[in-house]
């Protein structure tokens, strides 16, 4: 089956640009023009990734991002044609799993696209002995196999790519996992010097391992300038 990406932007002509282009990878492709009509349609949709435009009258890309967030955690690529740090930061925060300035090249989004998706997919991490699926840790549990994490028997909700980052800390568990790694693993190549998704998606995953616990451990220890730990508690 094709793969389905919802493309949102205010603009037609980028609109048009972008869906011609990505049907001509094969992509099946659905449009809105504006936040509302995304949330609004999106259920009919069901798509394996959104395109999302940040600049946008009514709800713009962040609000739309935040809602998403509350139900849904499929991908999102964020566009936006201001190229503030604070503006990827603010994204990256509210769960965007990547960032694309505006104007790009058309191999760069397909790059991205891919990256995206290729690390959506259940078979991104390596399959593990199965006497090592569910790997445990003071009151966390993650289950490699079902792509799950429980926190004493209650569980709790990761976007892919915190999924995938804490995955591989534990299966590194009481290992430093360096930056390079982390970040080439989870993102790709091409992302290995982009610390700062690593830094905010660690955050994304302390802050909701904090809201599920009764105590105040530290699961996730910084090494810095070298990389992160999951601890055995």
């Amino acid at each position: 089956m094709k793969q389905k990406i919802y493309v949102v932007d205010d603009e037609p002509k980028i609109l048009r640009f972008i869906s011609a282009n990505l049907r001509s990878i094969n992509y099946e492709v659905s449009t809105a023009s504006s936040g509302e009509e995304l949330l609004e349609k999106f259920d009919l949709v069901s798509p394996d990734l959104v395109l999302l435009d940040i600049m946008m009258p009514g709800y713009d890309g962040f609000y739309v991002l935040e809602e998403l967030r509350k139900f849904t955690n499929v991908p999102v690529v964020m566009l936006t044609a201001r190229s503030n740090p604070q503006d990827k930061v603010q994204g990256l925060n509210l769960g965007a799993d990547d960032y694309l300035t505006k104007p790009f090249s058309l191999e760069e989004l397909f790059a991205r696209v891919n990256a995206v998706l290729r690390r959506s997919q259940p078979n991104l991490t390596e399959q593990q002995p199965a006497e090592t699926q569910v790997i445990k840790t003071g009151e966390l549990s993650i289950d490699i196999g079902s792509k799950r994490c429980w926190i004493n028997d209650q569980e709790f909700k990761l976007t892919h790519t915190e999924l995938s980052l804490l995955e591989i800390l534990a299966i590194n568990l009481d290992k430093v996992v360096q930056h390079e790694t982390l970040l080439t693993k989870v993102w790709g190549a091409q992302y290995r010097d982009d610390v700062e998704y690593l830094r905010v998606a660690i955050a994304r995953i302390r802050r909701k391992i904090k809201e599920n616990l009764n105590d105040k451990q530290e699961y996730v220890v910084t090494y810095p300038g070298l990389g992160y730990m999951l601890k055995s508690l």
